[in-house]
């Protein structure tokens, strides 16, 4: 699959595009940014980029976390942060229902195929890192998310209640 984007770690240098990709979901009218390890409410990009830093090696995870790598998907052509994704490398209770990763994409950037190329590029980050299969959640009517989920080779294990509608796990082996 060509792709237009490349996951990349949050750094400093990223904060004021950062910064306006959290303001736009904001002006759209979204509190919640999926995949964003609450960058949607944290303050400061600062702490929320020491949080995530540390989150990324099992000596520094918060007690309360899973190891997780958060990326930022930077389309190649303007450098302009299109999406950010994450990847919980386990479950714990909390997560069981969630799954091993959580997406979102910008909301001038949608329906441009950015979504489906993120998760393909985070599937080969999990192998890397050792993974065998991803369980990701998505709520049944969100119909683009389970497009993209079966783009990408997502088959379906499972339902759940969600506040106070039904979700569904997909399971991708790696």
């Amino acid at each position: 699959m060509k792709s237009d984007i490349v996951l990349v770690r949050p750094t400093l240098e990223w904060k004021e595009e950062a910064l306006a990709y959290r303001r736009e979901h904001f002006q759209n009218g979204e509190r919640v940014i999926y995949g964003s390890e609450l960058f949607d409410q944290t303050e400061k990009y600062e702490e929320w980029l020491s949080s995530v830093t540390l989150n990324t090696d099992p000596k520094t995870v918060n007690e309360n976390w899973v190891v997780t790598d958060t990326f930022f998907a930077v389309r190649k052509r303007d450098a302009r942060i299109v999406g950010m994704i994450d990847l919980r490398h386990t479950l714990n209770e909390f997560l069981k229902d969630l799954g091993n990763c959580g997406y979102s994409v910008r909301p001038s950037e949608r329906k441009k195929g950015y979504a489906t190329q993120m998760l393909c590029q985070l599937l080969r980050a999990a192998k890397e890192a050792g993974l065998k299969e991803l369980h990701i959640s998505v709520e049944r009517e969100n119909t683009a998310s389970v497009k993209v989920i079966r783009k990408n080779g997502g088959v379906y294990e499972r339902c759940f209640p969600f506040e106070g509608e039904m979700a569904d796990i997909y399971k991708i082996v790696l």
